[in-house]
């Protein structure tokens, strides 16, 4: 190429990055490099450190030694981990109850309840609290002899008649799974409130002229319009059930078939110094919460295949608001003539 030739390339290039578009791409270029270099060395790297510590038998100082898919092996035949694993169970059905619990509240303060904004703010107080605070506020809430035996012989019960709250094994992981309920109710039912109130008052008079209920309210109207929220829900309870750490390591530090997976993991990587076995539990829960949202996803697809999608053109959204309205202002001259 001549010397005339490049140096219009390379004017036109100056000329380029002096325009509107060329500063508007340097701007946007200058504030995505750090947000991507943080998230790639915070994030991505050691992902990456950690699933390749998972095929080493190591320690956090010293040798390393290469041993393949030992470690992955390891975890189904440790009777430690395959029962932390079985203990996500109970957290999963815990999650159920307060998932369900959530949207019965959120729907009831969503439909304009006497004191329903100091139920809100009692409900959603317990998320404002510190995880390790509530641990300890729990710990002596079920000592033996402590509040909730008092208040049980309050009510007529015999304390010998009692269990052990946190030792007895058939109902210690219930104890823990409450106070994570009461700790997180709060949350999802703020999140469900915000979505229940963002659905369009007409749909709800439309429903009232065709004579709906409250139940079929719920079911046709909010339950639909909410479906993403409830599934981010779902994921979050999942993911908390199975990585549940904070009542167990306090309450009871993973004593009396308490040790959740992630207290167990804390154990082997800190305690017995395993830090490949850990990492391999860490990329294997990973895994499981992956297949846990694709199935989730895919249930939820199936439940909701006749409810109105997503990408609805905003045009028949349109037309449904103002035929709810054209409803809605028939009825009250229908009213008027009645008069």
């Amino acid at each position: 190429m001549s010397q005339p030739a490049s140096a219009a390339v390379g004017t036109a290039k100056s000329n380029w990055f002096h325009s509107k578009n060329g500063r508007k791409f340097t701007v946007i270029l200058a504030f995505s490099i750090l947000p991507m270099l943080l998230l790639f060395v915070f994030t991505y790297l050691p992902f990456g450190e950690m699933v390749k510590y998972s095929f080493y038998n190591m320690r956090y100082v010293g040798a390393r030694k290469f041993v393949g898919w030992q470690n992955y092996i390891q975890l189904f035949k440790r009777k430690d981990i395959v029962g932390s694993l079985l203990l996500s169970l109970y957290y999963m059905g815990g999650a159920v109850i307060q998932i369900v619990l959530a949207l019965y509240l959120a729907t009831i303060l969503s439909m304009k309840a006497k004191a329903s904004g100091l139920f809100k703010g009692l409900i959603f107080f317990p998320y404002l609290i510190n995880g390790i605070a509530i641990g300890f506020i729990f710990k002596f809430f079920y000592t033996r002899g402590f509040v909730l035996d008092t208040v049980l012989q309050w009510c007529g019960f015999q304390l010998d008649n009692l269990p052990y709250w946190l030792k007895d094994q058939s109902v210690n992981n219930w104890s823990l799974v409450y106070s994570s309920c009461w700790r997180y109710l709060g949350q999802n039912m703020v999140l469900f409130i915000g979505a229940i109130m963002s659905v369009d008052d007409s749909l709800y008079e439309a429903a009232e002229l065709d004579g709906a209920n409250r139940f079929q309210q719920f079911k046709y109207i909010i339950l639909p319009s909410i479906k993403t929220i409830v599934t981010l829900n779902i994921i979050l309870s999942i993911t908390g059930s199975l990585s549940a750490f904070e009542a167990p390591f306090v309450i009871t530090g993973g004593n009396n078939g308490t040790g959740t997976f992630f207290v167990v993991m804390n154990k082997v990587a800190h305690t017995d110094q395993k830090v490949g076995l850990a990492s391999a539990m860490a990329v294997f829960l990973l895994v499981i919460i992956f297949i846990c949202t694709l199935l989730q996803k895919g249930l939820f697809k199936f439940l909701f295949r006749n409810a109105t999608t997503d990408d609805e053109s905003s045009a028949a959204k349109k037309a449904h608001k103002l035929a709810a309205k054209a409803a809605v202002k028939e009825k009250r001259l229908a009213a008027k003539g009645g008069k």
